[in-house]
């Protein structure tokens, strides 16, 4: 993209995100503690510290809060006002949910531990990151999502006894599934009641390829990330709750020795990428930072990407196929940034951003000041209605 053309997607970004209140977050994580000078995160208006275990708010009296950091420690890197707030659960913890959500009493009992919580780590909210209520989850062959339904109606009472335990000045946020495929939980009887006690979702656009897969796709394109979005506005969620995501990594997908891949890069047929009876990852797909050493198996095919990555503009995304090594790349250049803010923004008037996560950008921060620099002269007001996507934009 050329800098001018850059430059003007910043710009269509800064004058279309929803409103002077618009959100800006920041997952700050325990594989990745690092924060710039104050400079480049003063425009942060909420971070989100990942993670804390969901099991520990099922015991009776907890006496620790096991966390990478403190909130008075991450609070003091911020400017003034920024909203410090914890995220509970993540991907791979699918235990501690489903106990907390089996019963009215474990609901009250994991929402009073969260009131615990926040009043001695003095954090200003929480972040509930159950990955997936409903099912898909990483247990999901262990598991299966037959036996999960009852969870699709309990979710929204164990937000509704956070909320009550919290009160209405603490803020909660949810991590929602980017692919529909994974938006169980939320139904169109289910979101109304979910929202009541959000204030504001953080719907995961990106990792929309992973290794239950089975072509190649842009794992954090535009036109899948519409998609996201529009599953959830289409079942009752405010557009100005809801945040994008933006990816601060890399990710890879081993394909078979095929001619077809060179011809047809999205929707070239993968190697198997998880063990069909376990939901084991097999090894074939991957992802790192930008401030990752990059694994020795993947540096020469990761240099070709890095060289010679080229846009999509009809799925929205930055992507490489390497035909040696039978490696296909998908990633989210700054360019990529501007283009999915912006598109996302303009059609469909959202509330905020977010990305994870910041200090998986600290190789040179270069993705962090691509968003900063389109938030920083925010205010105009936004369009009213949804608008159409011009080609350009993607």
């Amino acid at each position: 993209m050329l800098v001018l053309e850059r430059l003007v997607c910043i710009y269509a970004f800064s004058i279309l995100l929803s409103g002077v209140n618009a959100r800006y977050v920041m997952y700050l994580t325990g594989q990745h503690n690092h924060v710039p000078d104050l400079s480049l995160v003063k425009d942060i208006t909420h971070v989100i510290l990942a993670f804390m275990r969901s099991e520990v708010f099922n015991q009776e009296e907890p006496q620790e809060w096991p966390l990478f950091t403190t909130v008075n420690a991450v609070r003091a890197q911020f400017a003034p006002g920024t909203s410090i707030m914890i995220a509970i659960g993540g991907w791979g913890d699918t235990v501690g949910f489903p106990a907390a959500a089996a019963d009215a009493s474990a609901r009250k009992r994991f929402a009073r531990n969260v009131r615990t919580m926040v009043d001695a780590t003095g954090a200003d909210g929480v972040d509930i990151d159950w990955e997936y209520p409903g099912g898909n989850g990483e247990d999901y062959k262990i598991v299966p999502n037959a036996e999960k339904d009852w969870e699709v109606d309990a979710f929204p009472k164990l937000l509704a006894e956070i909320r009550s335990a919290l009160g209405a000045t603490k803020v909660i946020s949810a991590a929602v599934p980017g692919l529909p495929r994974d938006m169980i939980a939320f139904t169109h009887g289910a979101v109304p009641k979910i929202d009541a006690s959000l204030d504001f979702w953080n719907v995961m656009t990106y990792d929309l390829m992973n290794r239950r897969d089975n072509v190649t796709k842009h794992h954090a394109g535009i036109s899948a990330s519409l998609a996201s979005v529009d599953a959830y506005l289409e079942r009752g969620v405010p557009s100005g709750k809801v945040n994008i995501g933006l990816a601060f990594y890399v990710k890879w997908f081993r394909t078979g020795p095929t001619s077809e891949c060179t011809e047809k890069l999205i929707g070239c047929p993968t190697l198997l990428l998880e063990d069909p009876d376990t939901g084991a990852d097999l090894g074939r797909a991957g992802a790192f930072c930008w401030v990752d050493e990059v694994p020795s198996d993947l540096t020469a095919s990761f240099a070709k990407a890095m060289d010679n990555g080229r846009y999509d503009f009809n799925g929205g995304g930055q992507y490489y196929y390497d035909s040696e090594e039978h490696i296909f790349w998908s990633w989210e250049s700054t360019e990529s940034v501007a283009r999915k803010a912006t598109a996302l923004v303009r059609t469909r008037k959202i509330g905020g951003v977010f990305a994870w996560g910041l200090g998986e950008d600290s190789k040179d921060w270069s993705h962090l000041k691509t968003l900063t620099a389109a938030y920083q002269v925010l205010g105009s007001p936004s369009r009213s209605g949804h608008e159409s996507l011009r080609k350009d934009e993607l």
